[in-house]
């Protein structure tokens, strides 16, 4: 349930626009990023205080809000609505509110500039995919991978955009009917970054970076899924000027198993015997995940019976431990058969004891079926 926006900002619901904007100042210095960095649940409530000051400092949009609610403004019917907010947004529409002991630039992912409010460029990030067999998968297992990423080159220096004066943003203030209105942009000259190149080598490109080879370690925990995505922080492009590199995303790719089959953190195997081992009894050995075991098949043992073996499954990527084998029992009916095996055959139809009489405790397919997903 979404929280009340007057208790995010710890507030009477007949408090003053003054104590409103009072009220979310306190909220906003005590949870600014530049205060609190790398805190994610400050971040959260940074946003959280935002997105209510901008409800409750509109008087239509309050009026509303104490009349419906939060419903008032699902689908994005005003205000951020929880949805897409970001940092520059509450900067360019409330930035005046910090007063100048923040930074206040703008967030561009490696972080606030802090002090003098900088703002820190983000380089792009890069993508690869890795495939993992099963046995990798159920184990974790760590890959060496070669990269290609672009660096700042080595003697290339930057100096202080003269269009922004390093903020990397700039600012418009325009009359309206409403009164004067302040939007930031980012500065086109520098591309936000605060700075544009004094010196660069011959072998960089117009933004002072060269591409480099990398070897790169990436630690894979046990329990990924295909489709899954890792990310490697720091290993993406570097950006030009005061920044921060990308990180590198990790598509992981599950190559198929010659003889297992994955269920979430199940495994499944199928196991074909002969109507001689269902009748007699066996000893087989199955593959798993940590290599070969053996199993026993009783005596008498039914087509369809599965086998569960606990522990061998995948294990869980949060923690719950690991999930089972389930081994499918199918016996095998031969296609052909010699006259002799044709005349055994005949002979056992009437015999009673190869008759069909299965027992209560026999278990149905749909009760087997629900006994996989328990």
């Amino acid at each position: 349930m979404k929280q009340d926006y007057y208790e995010i900002l710890g507030i009477s619901k007949n408090a003053t626009a003054a104590e409103i904007k009072k009220a979310y100042r306190k909220k906003a210095i005590e949870h600014h990023p530049d205060k609190n960095p790398g805190n994610h649940k400050s971040e959260d409530m940074f946003k959280k205080a935002a997105e209510a000051y901008e409800i409750l400092s509109n008087e239509d949009k309050r009026a509303k809000y104490d009349r419906y609610g939060h419903q008032a403004f699902e689908g994005g019917g005003g205000g951020f609505g929880g949805h897409g907010m970001n940092m520059d947004d509450i900067f360019s529409q409330f930035g005046d509110i910090f007063g100048s002991g923040f930074g206040g630039g703008s967030f561009g992912g490696g972080g606030f500039g802090g002090g003098g409010g900088q703002r820190r460029v983000k380089g792009s990030n890069l993508r690869i995919g890795v495939s993992l067999t099963l046995e990798e998968i159920a184990n974790g297992t760590e890959k060496k991978i070669k990269i290609k990423r672009k660096v700042q080159a080595p003697g290339t220096t930057y100096k202080t955009c003269s269009t922004c004066n390093g903020m990397g943003q700039v600012t418009r203030i325009t009359n309206t009917i409403l009164g004067r209105m302040q939007t930031a942009a980012p500065c086109t000259t520098c591309g936000g970054a605060g700075q544009i190149i004094d010196k660069k080598p011959a072998d960089a490109d117009a933004q002072g970076l060269i591409t480099k080879e990398e070897t790169v370690s990436i630690k894979i925990p046990a329990g990924v899924e295909d489709g899954m995505q890792l990310k490697v922080t720091g290993k993406g492009n570097d950006a030009p000027g005061n920044s921060v590199p990308g990180d590198l995303l990790v598509a992981i790719e599950e190559k198929p198993h010659t003889s297992l089959q994955r269920e979430g953190d199940n495994l499944h195997y199928d196991l074909y015997i002969s109507f001689s081992e269902a009748a007699l009894g066996a000893s087989r050995e199955i593959d798993t995940v940590t290599g070969k075991v053996r199993i026993k098949v009783d005596e008498g043992t039914q087509s369809g019976k599965i086998l569960r073996l606990r522990g061998k499954g995948i294990s869980n990527l949060n923690g719950y431990g690991k999930g089972d084998l389930l081994v499918h029992v199918n016996v095998w009916t031969p296609k052909v058969l010699n006259r002799e095996q044709m005349d055994f055959f005949e002979k056992m139809s009437t015999d009673e004891n190869f008759q069909p009489n299965p027992e209560k405790g026999d278990k149905s397919f749909f009760e087997k079926v629900k006994d996989m997903f328990s």
